[in-house]
């Protein structure tokens, strides 16, 4: 009979420090994309893959995380919250569930957008008998993550964490989604900040032992800042079938709508609407609306991203514009390349 894989560990901790004012309000596992938290997406792959038990490792804003998935009933897998009182690196979060890990497990992270088949990856781990296996994707510029480089048979020979351009050899970078065994974190010192690719891979590598690397089967991208975000919901939007647009919508795609939108004589391009937004005879253009926005009648909003709540008053003016949940923006005000935490009103 095969192994099963039961067990998993979604990483959930960070601040999100560079998409604030957007994580000023919520944790970043719990952005959208085309409505659902990224955290969402992941818990599903795994759950499709067999994985019965997830701990979610938390750190800032745990009880958002609880709140939002609940025990874990509508995915078909228990979740169990683990909180860091300091933060622990990635690999030393997961040392601190080490005594509840007792076979083969998967490791992700809640801070990407991930839509993959994870069963390949875990097949491919168990046929080779490995000790750690990492998820692979291809990305434009690896220089902002960990490039690997592998042998035919899929082991790791190189790896270069978030190399200068001259440094780099790839661009198959490491997805941030594992399968490992569990004496793998004996290497791991306990009571210690430590990570996987910037600590544990690189001493597995220096050692000789068991470190493997496949490619994921389906959709990954990093949403660290702000325009990650933005275009994970397009590319996301282009990977779905089409959502109906509202009455009082001339759309122009990729978009997606909520449920509730409310809209008259308006007209949306390339953008994703969040659900319950009312478009009074506006544009919005290369926008992200989370829900229950408003754009008062003849606004325009061009490469935005706009939070829960907020209000742009009738005739404003923005175009590269974050704004946190709950922001006010006056009829007729006029702003560009502005970030507004959340509350705030202009």
């Amino acid at each position: 009979m095969a192994r099963r894989v039961e067990q998993a560990v979604i990483l959930a901790g960070g601040e999100g420090t560079r998409l604030r004012p957007l994580t000023s309000t919520r944790p970043k596992p719990l952005l959208p994309v085309l409505g659902v938290p990224c955290i969402e997406y992941v818990i599903r792959a795994m759950a499709a893959a067999g994985v019965k038990h997830i701990f979610l490792a938390c750190g800032y804003r745990s009880e958002d995380v609880r709140n939002a998935l609940g025990g874990g009933d509508r995915f078909g897998v228990e979740l169990e919250l683990a909180c860091e009182r300091e933060p622990m690196g990635t690999a030393g979060a997961v040392k601190l569930l080490e005594d509840r890990l007792d076979g083969t497990f998967v490791v992700g992270s809640g801070d990407t957008m991930m839509d993959a088949e994870l069963g390949p990856l875990i097949d491919f781990h168990l046929r080779r008998g490995a000790e750690a296996t990492i998820g692979l994707t291809e990305v434009e510029r690896p220089e902002q993550f960990g490039i690997v480089g592998v042998s035919a048979e899929g082991r790791v020979e190189r790896f270069k964490e978030k190399p200068r351009p001259e440094e780099v050899f790839s661009r198959v970078i490491n997805a941030g989604i594992y399968v490992l065994e569990p004496e793998v974190l004996r290497m791991v010192p306990p009571a210690r900040k430590y990570d996987f690719a910037k600590d544990l891979y690189v001493d597995m590598l220096a050692r000789g032992r068991g470190l493997f690397a496949a490619p994921i089967n389906g959709y990954w991208r990093d949403i660290g800042r702000p325009g990650d975000l933005y275009l994970a919901n397009m590319e996301m939007a282009s990977r779905r079938p089409a959502s109906m647009a509202p009455a009082g919508v001339d759309a122009e795609g990729p978009c997606h709508f909520g449920e509730g939108v409310r809209a008259s004589s308006s007209r949306v391009r390339r953008s994703v609407i969040g659900r319950a937004c009312v478009l009074d005879a506006s544009l919005v253009d290369g926008c992200l609306l989370l829900d229950r926005t408003s754009v008062g009648r003849g606004a325009e909003v061009r490469g935005c991203i706009l939070g829960e709540g907020c209000r742009i008053g009738a005739g404003a003016m923005l175009r590269d514009c974050v704004l946190g949940d709950g922001v006010t923006v006056s009829p007729g005000k006029a702003l560009e390349g502005t970030n507004l935490e959340a509350g705030a009103a202009l």
